[in-house]
């Protein structure tokens, strides 16, 4: 009998005995799944008298804060991410915190920085804090017979110069005005829906005023791991002009690291932007007690 003669033998009857292995624990797995999935989703939705449902949220274009969320939750965000466009790289960093003053009502600061290791080229960007965000979000429809969650807000940036140009030019450049609206849906224990859409109106501090809009219409999947706060998913990426059509495609999985923290990890595919190519995204989600 030859080597690979035994070798095929071998990993025959190593995977003949996973597969008995795992047949017989299949069995007391289904039978932990749906009581591992009940109990987290009845941690999340129960413990307070305000109705609240459980659904996952996207991880680059992300929520306010939780839709239905409670008086007192708040989170810590930092941001680091990568995209290589076809003549220099970008290098994006956020910080943002999220908080609930009120039963339903979210607010966010969040502080985004651009920089480009390569900014002295020709036709490349320069450095620079790209403005400062303040938003809020209200969840007006919650209902745990359907699962489904719905919200509206507002996002206001204030839009800064670049890094080199604080000591010669105006400090503010322009206002991004961004009102939106958020529809969520679970189906059954692990399987989420979002819509998160709405128009980005772009008013420059130029000497003409100009404005340019844009419509975002993000649509999110994901399945939740059993029991965990776990996921993996897509995020749609899409942004409408009055002359173009762009999309990026982000798969992303969410991993919970201790009760407080959970790490957020997403890939880039753009589909039609023709200046970037592939992407990448790491959120750190502090969450401290409330």
């Amino acid at each position: 009998m030859t080597n690979n003669t035994l070798k095929t033998a071998f990993f025959s009857l190593l995977a003949l005995l996973l597969i008995i292995f795992n047949t017989n624990a299949q069995t007391e797995r289904e039978s932990k799944k749906a009581t591992l999935d009940s109990l987290y989703i009845q941690e999340v939705e129960n413990k307070h008298e305000l109705v609240k449902v459980l659904h996952a949220e996207p991880l680059y274009i992300d929520l306010i804060r939780d839709l239905g969320a409670r008086k007192g939750e708040r989170e810590w965000n930092v941001g680091l991410g990568l995209t290589d466009n076809n003549t220099y790289d970008e290098y994006l960093a956020l910080v943002e915190y999220e908080w609930a003053p009120i039963d339903r009502l979210g607010l966010e600061v969040e502080l985004p920085f651009t920089f480009y290791p390569s900014a002295n080229s020709t036709n490349v960007p320069s450095s620079k804090l790209n403005g400062l965000k303040l938003a809020t979000q209200y969840s007006f429809f919650v209902s745990e017979k359907l699962k489904t969650s719905m919200a509206i807000g507002y996002i206001h940036e204030f839009e800064l110069t670049a890094f080199n140009n604080y000591n010669s030019s105006k400090l503010f450049t322009g206002n991004i005005y961004n009102p939106f609206f958020v529809v969520a849906k679970r189906w059954g224990n692990n399987f989420h829906t979002l819509l998160y859409t709405g128009p980005a109106i772009q008013h420059h501090f130029d000497d003409h005023q100009s404005t340019t809009t844009s419509w975002q219409i993000n649509s999110n999947f994901h399945y939740m791991i059993p029991g965990t706060r776990n996921f993996i998913g897509l995020e749609f990426n899409k942004e409408v002009t009055s002359n173009d059509f762009e999309m990026t495609i982000r798969p992303q999985m969410r991993v919970e690291v201790t009760d407080h923290l959970l790490v957020g990890i997403v890939t880039g595919i753009p589909i039609s932007r023709e200046n970037e190519r592939f992407s990448s995204f790491l959120r750190l989600i502090y969450e401290p007690k409330h």
